[in-house]
């Protein structure tokens, strides 16, 4: 299957809250003030499935175990960087994109060498609400301490 672009764009600014390329599987949370956006970037017809789900309500019991915090994954580098995020999705991250996410503190976010995948970050509260993060750094700096 080739490369598809999926978009969260809000309905009246049609300004994007957030996007990744998708080559597998994804879930994807689309808010009732956005649409989603699919885009072939391929010259070939590319077949989807959508399935939509109900959003399943918190419990007032655990609201401090279910936070969530929305930030963006920035590829500054030139080369597509592929992500593991493990009951969420695995974004392929372009060249010089931007994904924006909305991921649970405690969420982990894996990245592959070879056949083997290794540890990028995990959400915690270091990570600040609408922040960008270099992952294109991030990972220089995670397979130097790895030595890899």
């Amino acid at each position: 299957m080739g490369e598809l672009d999926v978009k969260v764009v809000d309905r009246v600014t049609e300004e994007q809250q957030k996007g990744f390329g998708l080559n597998r599987k994804a879930d994807v949370r689309v808010e009732e003030s956005n649409v989603l956006v699919l885009q072939n970037n391929t010259l070939q017809a590319i077949e989807v499935e959508v399935n939509f789900k109900e959003p399943k309500p918190l419990k007032a019991s655990s609201t401090e175990n279910k936070k969530y915090i929305s930030f963006t994954l920035r590829n500054n580098s030139l080369k597509s960087i592929p992500l593991i995020i493990p009951t969420v999705m695995n974004p392929n991250l372009s060249p010089m994109s931007n994904s924006g996410v909305t991921l649970k503190i405690g969420q982990k976010i894996y990245f592959k060498k070879g056949w083997k995948k290794y540890l990028l970050l995990e959400v915690d509260e270091s990570i600040e609400e609408d922040s960008k993060l270099d992952v294109a750094q991030l990972l220089k700096e995670r397979k130097e301490e790895l030595g890899i």
